[in-house]
């Protein structure tokens, strides 16, 4: 869906806040050690030739966008080729492990032309090959989004910033409805799969990922779900089996975490 339809998709089920409602703070790098605290399980997830962000929601399992893992043509990625750094800054991550299978929410698809329907199903989830341990990285519980004029805060990778990842610590919700966001933060390609929080209960919590974005006029306005029911519907099919590949590496068992607790892999900005 274009960037403008979809703003208007919002607009018709939410009011649109002003977008000056919230000010908007700088994105910070966070180089050094102590910078990444608190942060540690988000990473970025390399798959062939690009790249995403990604968060973890237990110490084995990474929540992200659907399209990171699909091709242009629809063809869904071995989770095996896929890499998760979890904290990585210049070279050095905290962690690193392989994927060994994924599954996308079930009502996504990678040409589907309601664009509401696909933005608020644009989730997946990658089974690593160990767990990452809690004390290294701790996962995210989620929780509700803010409203419209609300506030929210963004941890990703991007073009132009792979090496580390940067934390815009506030960045407004323009619109709220029909289970996505419209947010201002400030994200680019390889954004997508970046967890978005709400920072007002003390430890962060995430309430959306990125999903797409156009820039226009000088400024970012981007979207993403409303993470809770979209992970529900996703961990319910990791739990069944339903959707989940390599189909060999299959295990239906019970799974931690859940909502209580781009292109060639980078974020769909798109042209205004």
């Amino acid at each position: 869906m274009h960037h403008r339809a979809l703003a208007l998709a919002l607009a018709a089920v939410a009011s649109i806040a002003p977008l000056a409602a919230v000010a908007d703070s700088p994105l910070k790098r966070l180089t050094l050690r102590h910078d990444l605290l608190g942060f540690e399980a988000v990473g970025r997830i390399d798959a062939g030739d690009g790249f995403c962000s990604g968060v973890l929601i237990a110490p084995d399992l990474v929540l992200t966008a659907a399209h990171c893992l699909v091709g242009s043509d629809g063809t869904q990625r071995d989770p095996r080729a896929v890499t998760f750094r979890a904290g990585l800054r210049d070279g050095e991550a905290v962690a690193e492990r392989h994927g060994v299978r994924a599954v996308l929410h079930p009502a996504y698809r990678h040409d589907d032309t309601d664009g509401l329907r696909q933005l608020t199903s644009d989730l997946a989830l990658i089974r690593l090959d160990a767990p990452i341990p809690s004390d290294l990285a701790p996962p995210f519980a989620t929780a509700a989004p803010p409203g419209a004029g609300g506030q929210v805060s963004v941890v990703s990778y991007a073009a132009g910033r792979s090496e580390a990842p940067a934390w815009q610590r506030a960045c407004g919700v323009a619109a709220a409805g029909r289970g996505a966001l419209m947010m201002t933060c400030d994200t680019h390609f390889g954004s997508s799969g970046a967890p978005v929080f709400d920072m007002a209960s003390g430890r962060p919590r995430i309430v959306s990922l990125i999903s797409r974005g156009a820039r226009e006029n000088g400024q970012t306005i981007v979207y993403g779900m409303n993470v809770g029911p979209a992970l529900d519907a996703t961990m319910a099919a990791l739990r069944a089996g339903r959707g989940v590949w390599p189909e060999s590496a299959v295990t239906a068992r019970r799974l931690s975490g859940g909502s209580q607790g781009g292109e060639s892999g980078g974020a769909r900005f798109v042209r205004p």
